[in-house]
């Protein structure tokens, strides 16, 4: 038989141009891979319980071809205030972060951090949150896709002495989480001190701050039932502060996904996933607590009469943020109403 070299030429391209249909037919389907980065570690409820099964479930929506591989920890590089901006520049493709740790640039998502104005529970305040920003907030967050935005439940002091007046935070040396729980503290007499939360129990095993204001879910994470021995809830709603947190993902890579995977995300983000993320934090409210009662730590609460003391003291934290809103050309008081509206419309969520 005569070789013929021109015939296997022929069907040697073709043999190998065929992976490189396949690849193309792959390719139609898009598979994605994004990167996630946050501050805490794997083992804090933000990550365990929330950040991997919503990650979780949005690749079981699309079938595998949405994987997001996550990293706790700064894994990745910076520091938790450059979380944000990761997203925004494409250094990372989502980030989960608080806002509150870049003083001053979120004016409207600080309504809903502003002291005795959120509810006590992170279920109706993410359920507002969400539809407050909806209505208030897309220039702030035009330079990212905001997928979830939402707060925890009420923050509480944690302390190495017992409070309960104003009277006994004077000079007690505090670290709080966000701008205006700063400000409010210092309205009440502490020195309110600001680092973020992975900071916190060298701060305090070092003496250099005596407590902490945190919510009862990232407790076990940073060890604060170790730490310290007294723990001061707020009663009631509005509570004396909560912070907001934010899943955003970058815009390029937001707009180049397939359509059908813009749909998965667009079906996990938003009330969806509010409701998800507040759902965790209330529940975990209830667990930490129960664990470090049952460690023997001192579980207490300041009555009503002094809560009515801590609300008045602080109103000035309030006006002084209407202030920042106009002179940064917002209208405070509609941005306020707004945030009040919409979580008397939620209140009662479950």
């Amino acid at each position: 038989m005569t070789f013929d070299r021109r015939r296997f030429l022929t069907l040697a391209g073709s043999a190998v141009a065929a992976p490189a249909v396949m690849r193309a037919s792959r390719a139609n389907a898009q598979e994605v891979t994004l990167r996630m980065h946050h501050f805490l570690p794997p083992v804090a409820v933000a990550h365990a319980k929330f950040l991997k099964p919503w990650a979780d479930k949005v690749a079981a929506e699309s079938n595998g071809r949405i994987k997001i591989d996550i990293f706790p920890s700064m894994q990745l590089g910076g520091t938790p205030p450059q979380l944000f901006d990761q997203a925004r520049d494409g250094v990372v493709d989502m980030v989960w972060t608080l806002p509150g740790y870049t003083p001053g640039r979120f004016t409207g998502l600080e309504a809903f951090e502003l002291p005795f104005i959120a509810n006590k529970r992170a279920l109706p305040n993410s359920l507002a949150l969400t539809e407050y920003a909806q209505e208030n907030l897309k220039d702030e967050l035009k330079d990212v896709q905001p997928l979830c935005l939402w707060t925890h439940d009420h923050g509480l002091i944690h302390a190495n002495k017992p409070v309960k007046t104003m009277e006994d935070l004077k000079g007690l040396k505090l670290r709080f989480p966000t701008r205006l729980a700063g400000e409010a503290l210092r309205a009440l007499g502490a020195n309110a001190i600001g680092m973020p939360v992975p900071q916190v129990p060298e701060a305090l095993a070092q003496r250099v701050i005596d407590g902490c204001v945190i919510p009862w879910e990232v407790v076990p994470s940073v060890k604060v039932q170790e730490l310290v021995k007294y723990h001061t809830e707020i009663p009631g709603s509005p509570t004396f502060y909560v912070a907001t947190f934010v899943l955003a993902m970058n815009k390029a890579k937001y707009e180049a996904l397939a359509p059908d995977l813009k749909a998965v995300i667009d079906r996990n983000s938003g009330a969806a996933a509010a409701a998800m993320a507040g759902k965790v934090w209330d529940e975990q409210a209830i667990i930490v607590s129960d664990m470090v009662r049952k460690r023997g730590n001192t579980i207490g609460a300041i009555d009503e009469a002094e809560a009515a003391r801590w609300r008045k003291t602080t109103e000035p934290v309030i006006e002084g943020w209407l202030k920042t809103a106009k002179e940064k050309g917002l209208d405070g008081d509609k941005l306020l109403a707004s945030a009040r509206a919409a979580l008397a419309k939620h209140e009662k969520a479950a």
